[in-house]
């Protein structure tokens, strides 16, 4: 049975290439390129988990540090490959009758420290649990639907608190915003950048915020707006921005593969290629062949010493906690602290209200 180049795996390792040679140039380094690509191809490949150490030893290295300040601290353009996302799905899966959807997703997290994290209602749940909710921004055209633009709700209980906004890493210029307030935001950014589309929808959240009906009547766009991308362990801002984007070029890969290969005639008897069945193959055919394994016993010994460490600090803070008087002499010696995490933080200057120029907390 003759079959189609569009569904050959050369193909599909082709317009990988294409993709990450259009966000190349917000890289300004190649080891953040090769880091890219690995991250990318990690997070499409089946991984029973997928977290930077999981990442990181699926890309073949020896430990996950390159892959925690590739998220953290390297240097790249974020809004510069957000905006590269947008220009690909709009323009591989271009139609004059797209609709942008406005939708929101939670991810249920443990303890206090994640970013956005509080108790709230999330459709993931479908109750109040503790979560981090982040508002997306689709593109869905007649070929297949991406994701263009994300946002994170930040509670108030954040934006008034500057000492937990400096230890997540939150920029000094970030408020509290609604979530139609964030969504507002982003449909604005994707028309003024030309984005094509007829209708925006979105549901009772955002249908009965006024702004964001006004913001698309301002637009001359019409609006469906009723009135009635993963999991992940990262917890600074940084790290959740470029993580989500990073998840959203995958999915927009697949969805550009599956849009181009439904131009072809199927074999009867069989159903069109889906995302999650070229996800499949694409992993079999392309990545797997060409991944550069790394040795087992590295990372068996990696991750043995980071849970040593890890066991030997908790042991630390269980006798601080049974000793405080020996614990408050050995801080005043000058004993270095132990603590263990999945994420690398950088050290915490001083909260950002005592910072020269910076905004005092919203009251």
């Amino acid at each position: 049975m003759a079959v189609s180049h569009r569904v050959e795996p050369d193909w599909w390792s082709a317009e990988a290439d294409r993709l990450l040679d259009r966000v190349a140039g917000r890289f300004p380094r190649v080891e953040t390129r090769r880091r890219a690509r690995g991250f990318l191809f990690g997070l499409l490949a089946e991984l029973p988990r997928k977290n930077c150490w999981s990442i990181a030893e699926h890309a073949g290295d020896t430990d996950p540090h390159g892959m925690q300040y590739f998220l953290g601290r390297a240097k790249w353009d974020t809004d510069g490959v957000r905006d590269d996302l947008r220009d690909y799905v709009t323009g591989r899966l271009a139609d004059t009758d797209a609709v942008l959807v406005v939708d929101e997703t939670g991810d249920l997290k443990k303890g206090k420290a994640t970013v956005g994290v509080q108790r709230q209602y999330t459709g993931t749940a479908g109750r109040i649990e503790n979560a981090q909710v982040a508002v997306y921004l689709v593109y869905a055209a007649t070929r297949g639907h991406a994701m263009i633009d994300r946002e994170l709700y930040l509670p108030r209980c954040w934006t008034e608190d500057p000492e937990r906004l400096e230890q997540a890493g939150v920029p000094d210029e970030i408020e509290f915003a609604t979530k139609p307030a964030l969504a507002a935001g982003m449909l604005t950014r994707a028309l003024r950048a030309g984005v094509a589309a007829r209708w925006v929808a979105g549901d009772e959240v955002y249908g009965a915020d006024p702004d964001l009906r006004a913001e698309c009547e301002l637009a001359g766009i019409g609006y469906v707006l009723a009135i009635g991308l993963d999991e992940h362990q990262v917890r600074r801002w940084t790290s959740w921005q470029r993580w989500t984007l990073l998840v959203m070029l995958a999915h927009a890969l697949l969805a550009v593969i599956a849009a181009d290969t439904g131009y072809n005639p199927r074999p009867p008897g069989l159903i069109t290629l889906t995302c999650n069945e070229i996800r499949h193959l694409l992993v079999r055919l392309v990545i797997e062949p060409a991944r550069q394994l790394t040795c087992p016993w590295a990372w068996s010994r990696w991750r043995r010493r980071h849970q040593q460490h890890s066991r030997s600090s908790h042991y630390q803070r269980q006798n601080d906690s049974e000793h405080p008087q020996r614990s408050t002499a050995g801080v005043l010696g000058g004993l270095p602290s132990s603590g263990s995490t999945s994420e690398s933080h950088p050290p915490v200057s001083s909260p950002r209200s005592a910072r020269p120029g910076a905004r005092p907390a919203r009251r």
